[in-house]
């Protein structure tokens, strides 16, 4: 198994309360809804939570300021995702997700890599 990782922040005129409620109640059901198709084997969003135990991480660690959320959806193999997504079907489902990604993320401020899990 692989994993694709997207560190997401909002766009700058969005609250993060705005920002959850899309990702969570719009995009998220049109993400699974396609799910299949894109041959993805599970989703998890991880929302930030406001709390100042995060202004203290940042500020013991000197780090940048937390991501606004986290995707991360699994698949079968690298191999299985690059199909699945240069199938014809698999185009337009990236372009949709794309297009609709704009509406809250600003993708210049965001981070996304595969990865492979290493559990301890």
């Amino acid at each position: 198994m692989i994993k694709f990782v997207m560190c997401l922040r909002r766009h700058p005129e969005m609250t993060r309360e705005q920002f959850q409620d899309y990702w969570t109640n719009k995009h998220g059901p049109f993400f699974m809804k396609n799910a299949g198709d894109m041959r993805a084997k599970k989703y998890v969003q991880s929302l930030t939570v406001d709390t100042p135990l995060n202004e203290g991480l940042r500020n013991s660690r000197g780090m940048l300021p937390e991501y606004d959320g986290v995707a991360e959806v699994w698949f079968e193999s690298e191999k299985d995702l690059v199909e699945a997504m240069s199938s014809p079907e698999g185009q337009k489902l990236s372009a949709m997700l794309l297009e609709d990604e704009r509406n809250f993320i600003d993708h210049s401020k965001s981070s996304a890599f595969i990865v492979n899990e290493h559990e301890l």
